[in-house]
């Protein structure tokens, strides 16, 4: 998973454009949203510019945790912002998606675009409700990040058919690999 080996990597070199920005990193990770968010009303129409707003959208969201580290603006609250600003732009993202699978009328794409969107929830759901158990989840094939780039490959190519389908399949897999992981270490937790 890219976020687990390369999460803190760009910290060091993007240290200087992130002191010179003044910005509460809330105010970067909601324009990050809104911007994500927009490739959903875009992707329907121009697969390629929406595949650079998820691009956009995702530089915004690498920039805001830089920001906060580097500041000393890191906050539980702005964690929760941002993970909760991530599942909305994906809900657009893959609104977005379907609806041009719907304009193509190409009804098992629709679907395989909302079964991905499900299992992106879950990944998400099942690693936060496992750390609410008092489980550290970080396991799994696939993560955001990873989910953002084959999404954008997908529309920057035209090939966000096939891409949806082994991302659909990744992300599935990513999902049982969370619950079963959770699953055995639970076990271990005392009662």
């Amino acid at each position: 998973m890219l976020s687990e080996k390369f999460s803190h990597l760009l910290d060091k070199p993007l240290t200087p454009l992130a002191k010179a920005l003044p910005v509460n990193p809330n105010i970067i990770t909601f324009i990050g949203m809104l911007v994500t968010a927009l490739s959903g009303f875009i992707i329907p129409f121009n697969l390629f510019l929406g595949g650079i707003f998820i691009l956009a959208g995702g530089a915004f969201d690498l920039v805001d945790g830089i920001v906060a580290r580097v500041n000393g603006r890191a906050t539980r609250f702005g964690a929760l912002l941002d993970s909760t600003f991530d599942r909305i732009a994906d809900g657009f993202i893959f609104i977005g998606i379907a609806w041009y699978f719907f304009r193509l009328n190409h009804d098992i794409a629709l679907i395989i675009a909302l079964l991905c969107m499900i299992a992106s929830y879950l990944i998400s759901y099942v690693r936060a409700r496992a750390e609410g158990l008092g489980v550290s989840c970080n396991v799994g094939i696939i993560e955001r990040p990873e989910r953002l780039i084959f999404l954008a490959f997908g529309c920057l190519t035209n090939l966000i058919y096939p891409v949806l389908i082994i991302l659909t399949a990744l992300s599935w897999i990513t999902v049982i690999q969370r619950i079963l992981y959770a699953r055995k270490q639970i076990k271990y937790l005392p009662q």
